[in-house]
């Protein structure tokens, strides 16, 4: 019930039009369970001389009495040919016209839902996202809503339709003859007992169905993002197999769906022809004791035969909407999800120059602590580098501060304000922020760098390329920034691309610059000059700097070496030189080893190699 009420919210906008669809389904299903009704009039009174009384015909007695013609002759036929007409022509139009109806309901309900669904994504924290998996969340983004949407654009409306149809058959043909009861009352415990017995069994089998799907749609997005590593592993047959697996399983788990139906069918089937051929005898032992003529057997047969059917399409109806159901359940759950990292929207704190202050700040992740008394102050203008370890909790730092996590002990504020005070959308605003993982749009190289400012003039494009040391392999391409970068930047170098979301940073032109470990796929000389760009053009802007080449933060302010998730030195270049540490033996390695290192992606660069 609860999941019914959600989905309530997205569809109660939509309640009037959904309405007037069932007023005119109703009216549709009422207009053809009339039909047997004038076939069995047609049969006794048109093509046979029936004898007339005061219960003939039912309902279209009126065509009986003289003025549309008299029994057995043509007149009769085409007054009850062109009333069936009209039910045929009524029930057309008004099914015609729900489907319409309920089609549009559906397509703006699955519409909604969808957005919805993609804002909560938006909205959520890594950490929190971090709890599905892709094929999980395609599988809620795209197929739970598809299968809600059904509920109650289809299912609820179906139902309905199953319903009144059942209860208008019953009276109908009880109003022929009370005994055609008997057949579908005897047959009823054993249709019951299949009908539980599949809708157990589908019901745990759909659930292994979207399992399936999901890990499907899993190994599907892995390997499209993987391509290239699959590729440079030649593990392309591994791949295959894997594929195959999950192909598989989800093929066995559709095939005995099929194979559960198939039976229910089966075993529906003949309950159902029982139902007809004891409804045909019932009715020939009527006729021949005069109790009924020989068109209300065809009638009544045609009404089992709907009891029949509708208790099924009831079964149907109701299995159908546990599955959709279950799509809602998880869409619900997926909807009610709460951030980790909440949004104070209601606060519009601003810096144009924030002084940040790191007081004492801790992190625990999983019972792990990642980061220990934390004390850094960085007054606007400042330039900060952090160097360490793999896994001293550089990174995480850089996201405590823009909060795509939070800490858990002490305190970062923004000229003396909370970062917590700021709304999420006016804390990120402060920062241009370079991923460590760069990530590219399937677009043209100008829209993303663009990306912050899609209206901004071409010329602040290009410069921000430029400042990033991207402008010349740029110019070389055929089309220059117009040209079209592949998914995830697919078709460029690791260095190229961190270059592009470098001059994505200058051109969004935050009050603080953060580089997260962004520039170690550049060469040394291409580095030294971008360092060079972002100290010469943003001197008033505070820049933080994480890298694992020492060299990218030898001209900062303050270094801070971290390991363990704690700051063990800190100090100018030269202090920390002098102190002779950890910093000074890692510099000096680094140094040494890259004497020796060869820039094979400048050197293709220089030839012309890459085209794009």
């Amino acid at each position: 019930m609860e999941t019914l009420k959600f989905g309530y919210r997205f569809f109660k906008k939509s309640m009037p039009l959904a309405v007037l669809a069932e007023i005119l389904s109703l009216l549709g299903i009422f207009a053809e369970l009339l039909l047997p009704l004038l076939t069995g009039l047609l049969i006794d009174f048109v093509i046979q001389s029936g004898r007339i009384e005061k219960d003939s015909g039912g309902m279209f007695h009126f065509l009986l009495e003289g003025s549309f013609g008299e029994v057995h002759t043509m007149k009769l036929f085409w007054s009850v040919a062109v009333v069936y007409t009209v039910l045929i022509l009524l029930r057309i139009v008004v099914i015609y016209i729900r489907d319409l109806m309920q089609e549009w309901i559906g397509l703006k309900l699955e519409t909604e839902l969808r957005y919805e669904t993609y804002g909560k994504l938006m909205e959520l924290d890594s950490a929190t996202i971090a709890d599905y998996n892709s094929g999980e969340l395609l599988q809620i983004l795209n197929n739970d809503t598809i299968m809600f949407k059904e509920l109650f654009s289809h299912r609820i409306p179906y139902l309905c339709d199953s319903i009144f149809t059942l209860g208008i058959t019953l009276v109908l043909i009880t109003s022929i003859n009370i005994s055609f009861i008997i057949i579908p009352l005897i047959l009823m415990p054993f249709l019951v007992r299949t009908v539980l017995d599949f809708r157990k069994k589908a019901r745990a089998n759909f659930k292994n169905i979207r399992t399936r799907s999901s890990e499907m749609n899993l190994t599907t997005q892995e390997n499209i993002a993987a391509v290239r590593i699959v590729r440079s592993f030649t593990n392309e047959e591994l791949e295959k197999e894997k594929f195959e697996v999950r192909n598989q399983n989800l093929l066995n788990a559709r095939l005995k769906q099929i194979w559960l139906s198939s039976k229910f069918d089966l075993t529906f089937n003949s309950i159902k022809q029982i139902a007809y051929i004891g409804t045909i005898v019932i009715g020939a032992l009527l006729v021949i004791r005069g109790y009924m003529t020989v068109g209300y057997i065809l009638s009544s047969s045609t009404y089992v035969l709907r009891i029949m059917n509708n208790i099924t399409s009831l079964n149907n109806h109701i299995f159908n909407m546990q599955q959709q159901t279950i799509a809602g359940l998880e869409l619900k759950k997926f909807m009610e999800k709460q951030s980790q990292v909440p949004d104070h929207q209601e606060l519009n704190l601003r810096s144009g120059t924030p002084n940040i202050e790191l007081k004492n700040v801790s992190m625990e992740i999983d019972g792990q602590e990642i980061l220990k008394n934390i004390n850094i102050s960085i007054p606007y203008g400042k330039k900060i580098g952090i160097v360490g370890e793999t896994g001293s909790g550089k990174s995480v730092l850089l996201k405590a501060l823009v909060r795509t996590r939070d800490i858990t002990g002490g305190s970062i504020t923004i000229d003396g304000h909370d970062i917590k005070d700021f709304s999420l959308e006016n804390l990120r605003r402060m920062y241009s922020y370079v991923f460590q993982d760069v990530f590219l749009f399937s677009n043209t190289i100008e829209s993303n760098i663009a990306y912050n400012r899609p209206d901004i003039v071409e010329r602040m494009v290009t410069q921000a390329a430029t400042r990033a040391q991207a402008s010349r392999f740029i110019d070389a391409l055929a089309d220059r920034y117009k040209t079209i970068i592949g998914e995830r930047g697919l078709g460029i170098s690791g260095g190229q691309k961190q270059r592009i979301s470098i001059a994505r940073a200058f051109h969004k032109n935050a009050p603080v610059f953060i580089l997260d470990d962004s520039t170690s796929a550049l060469d040394v000389n291409t580095e030294r000059i971008l360092l060079k760009n972002i100290e010469e053009n943003f001197k008033e802007k505070t820049v933080i700097i994480t890298a694992h080449r020492f060299s990218s933060v030898v001209n900062c302010d303050e270094i801070l070496y971290m390991r363990d998730g704690e700051i063990t030195e800190r100090g100018t270049f030269k202090e920390l030189m002098a102190l002779g540490g950890s910093f000074a033996h890692v510099y000096n390695v680094q140094q040494e080893q890259q004497a020796s290192v060869v820039d094979y992606d400048s050197l293709a660069e220089q030839g012309g190699a890459i085209n794009g």
